[in-house]
């Protein structure tokens, strides 16, 4: 199974790390899928051996993007994630920031989006506390949930 608890996710990295593989992790809403998730996922996937989704909760997509979102409940959203070939694995998570789960998995890498700063990444930070490395991935121009909720919004 592709969708795990943070706890079967533990044992999984040990047993990944103790083998010698690259663990690469990345996290987010990823509410409504698009090619520009499907690439970049694959590109993060391409950095290392395994490729580890941390999943923003229903609650913590709404702490971010609003009442309104998520469109997708994360049940589905996981289960879309997990269905790609470049995912690995998913994880579900209630907080609005990954800082706990990176702290606690200590990937060798840590992806994002090229729409945002290493700087301004609390992720990146500790990371950077244990020897991880942060990469940023261009994004897909003109690729967006919320420009895709607002098309179908305005085409009603």
């Amino acid at each position: 199974m592709k969708i795990v608890s943070r706890e079967q996710l533990i044992d999984i990295v040990t047993k990944l790390k103790a083998a010698g593989k690259t663990v690469v992790f990345t996290n987010g809403c990823f509410d409504v899928l698009h090619v520009g998730h499907v690439r970049y996922l694959a590109a993060a996937r391409a950095l290392g051996d395994c490729l580890i989704v941390g999943l923003n909760s229903d609650d913590s997509v709404r702490g971010l993007k609003g009442p309104t979102r998520p469109v997708n409940a994360e049940c589905d959203r996981a289960e879309v994630l997990a269905a790609l070939a470049a995912v690995d694995y998913v994880v579900i998570f209630p907080e609005r920031t990954a800082e706990s789960l990176v702290a606690t998995l200590r990937p060798d890498i840590y992806v994002k989006g090229g729409d945002y700063r290493v700087e301004d990444l609390p992720e990146a930070k500790v990371a950077a506390a244990y020897g991880g490395k942060t990469v940023l991935i261009p994004e897909v121009p003109g690729r967006s949930s919320t420009k895709i909720i607002e098309k179908i919004k305005n085409n009603r």
